[in-house]
């Protein structure tokens, strides 16, 4: 089960690695989800990685109680996410869009799509399944506004979203 972490924000590789070596059990795993987009910088674009929840990590685990007490040994502030005070686990519908997004490693990749009118069509890349939960798309900026739930509460991430082609009707 995935179990969000709250960190201080622009600590989460630090934490990351500090648990990976030293308090990762086998079978466990530690990972900070993010997100491909394209951007330009002097002149060409180029893929950037960034975290798609700054301020959190997310530990597989099976036994979040054992964790809490691992999670004591890191002298920067950690703190597992409750839902009514006690330690709560991804929700089950969340873990499966999200793992389905962000596939094996974690990454939230880019997505190519077409706009029809005043509606886009995602065709390729995990956004694909999410083209209804789209508010806004920044073609300029080649991001999509995508909101999904997040430990019970609507969130808007951005994607990385290349449109090709704009159709008029």
């Amino acid at each position: 089960m995935w179990y969000v972490i709250q960190v201080r924000s622009g600590s989460e590789i630090k934490i990351m690695n500090f648990c990976r070596e030293f308090l990762k059990y086998e079978g466990e795993e530690c990972f900070i989800p993010t997100e491909v987009r394209r951007k330009r910088i002097r002149g060409e674009w180029q893929n950037v990685e960034t975290k798609l929840f700054p301020g959190y990590l997310f530990f597989d685990t099976q036994d979040c109680e054992d964790l809490y007490f691992r999670l004591k040994k890191i002298t920067e502030l950690t703190k597992i996410l409750k839902s009514a005070d006690r330690f709560a686990p991804l929700p089950a519908h969340e873990d499966r869009i999200l793992d389905r997004m962000l596939g094996k490693n974690h990454v939230l990749e880019m997505s190519e799509g077409i706009i029809v009118g005043d509606e886009v069509r995602i065709s390729t890349g995990p956004l694909s399944q999410l083209s209804g939960s789209i508010k806004k798309i920044d073609r300029h900026k080649r991001t999509a506004y995508v909101e999904i739930e997040f430990m019970g509460e609507k969130k808007t991430i951005k994607a990385g979203l290349e449109i090709v082609d704009k159709i008029t009707k």
